[in-house]
């Protein structure tokens, strides 16, 4: 039998399988069936912008990352640790006051929910700053709506704050998402420092796939149907593996492992748009309660280099599956938000139909990685939506065979 363990798949979760299974002297063979590695992680150069698609961002409390990342080789370049809520026509300031200690009093402050409002979530995120992870993962599984209301968080809070911003993360406004996943993103945002890789969030998996031997990962190389042997490519080609690893979206999984059990997928959408100055003068992400769109941020004030020409790069998203037909409705909001954009270009739009699974509880935590004799299965799906939960996922699936290779 063939020594080689075949991955399906260079996203992340496939990647860092492949980097802890090279590490431990296993022969890797990586097929991905895009042009470039990253799967979803991935950054486009148009009309001379560096285009992520979709809005993504870094946090550096993901303790995965810490772990198989070179963070400071990233040249991370942090975006404000906080929002800014329009609403009314006005903007209001909420942000972390350990990291704006200039804008300790914002959140206090600001016309959002009342002062009990304000202390129970200062009590919330006090305990999910401050304890451990796995106390944080305990404790009654609820949604996330159910969870807030729990704490004493009450409805005009949620909906003027905690659901525009929470919508943006978890790609959903009911806020059905499992709170045990809820308050380990909270704890996060607490913790980390959220940012961009200076050149884009393709320097994610690009540092991983760079840790592997040569000719490890082959491009443009879709695989149609694992088999008893190995794999087969679409071009009919056959390729033999002592195990195979299935870090695919969770669509293509199971269409390559029949009767695995995968989460429904969330979608969302980001317009692109250029202008000649920033419109706002600060990295700080504005969240919409009663609008059209998730969220805005000028990408530039925090990572210039996004830009080769000195322009504002603006990034704002939408729930769903829209296009460029759409444009006209988010353009009319974002001139209600930064004022005058008749002088905006609109770069691109992304439309990610699959860029988040579903996580309602329960919400298993750890979903096995082993699905057969030889027949593994890794991504975001087998644990949390998130970089940390791709990453965590590809290290787990790499312990567990080479467990069994042994």
């Amino acid at each position: 039998m063939p020594e080689t363990v075949v991955i399906a798949g260079a996203g992340l979760a496939g990647l860092a399988c492949a980097v802890r299974l090279s590490a431990a002297g296993v022969p890797v063979r990586v097929l991905e069936a895009g042009d470039a590695v990253g799967g979803r992680v991935r950054t486009d150069v148009v009309a001379g912008f560096l285009l992520d698609r979709g809005f993504q961002v870094f946090n550096t409390a993901y303790p995965e990352a810490a772990r198989v990342l070179d963070i400071g080789a990233l040249d991370l370049r942090p975006l404000g640790s906080g929002l800014l809520v329009f609403r009314d026509g006005r903007r209001e300031r909420v942000m972390l006051p350990w990291r704006h200690p200039a804008h300790a009093l914002s959140a206090l402050l600001a016309q959002v929910g009342s002062l009990s409002d304000k202390g129970a979530l200062a009590a919330m995120t006090g305990r999910d700053l401050l304890l451990p992870a796995s106390a944080v993962r305990g404790g009654t599984e609820r949604t996330t709506a159910a969870e807030l209301r729990h704490w004493g968080i009450s409805d005009e809070m949620i909906d003027t704050l905690l659901r525009p911003f929470l919508s943006g993360v978890l790609l959903e406004r009911e806020l059905s998402t499992s709170s045990r996943v809820f308050h380990l993103f909270w704890r996060s945002f607490a913790r980390g420092t959220i940012g961009l890789p200076a050149l884009g969030m393709y320097r994610i998996p690009a540092q991983l796939a760079a840790r592997l031997p040569e000719r490890t990962v082959s491009l443009g190389t879709p695989v149609a149907a694992v088999t008893e042997d190995g794999v087969t490519l679409r071009d009919g080609r056959e390729i033999g593996a002592a195990a195979v690893v299935v870090a695919t979206d969770p669509a293509t999984a199971a269409r390559l492992l029949p009767g695995l059990k995968v989460p429904e997928m969330r979608a969302t959408t980001t317009f692109y748009h250029a202008a000649p100055r920033s419109p706002l003068g600060e990295p700080t992400q504005i969240v919409d309660p009663g609008g059209a769109i998730t969220g805005t941020i000028v990408l530039t004030e925090a990572a210039p280099d996004y830009a080769t020409d000195g322009r504002a790069l603006i990034s704002t998203s939408v729930l769903g599956v829209a296009g460029d037909l759409d444009e006209p409705r988010v353009r009319e909001r974002l001139t209600q938000i930064y004022g005058d954009t008749s002088s905006w270009e609109h770069i691109a739009t992304y439309p990610i139909e699959a860029a988040l699974p579903a996580m309602p509880p329960p919400m298993p935590l750890r979903r096995p990685v082993e699905f057969a004799p030889g027949r593994y299965v890794c991504g975001d799906h087998r644990d949390t939506g998130s970089i940390q939960g791709a990453l965590v996922s590809g290290r787990r699936t790499a312990e567990t065979l080479l467990t069994r290779l042994k």
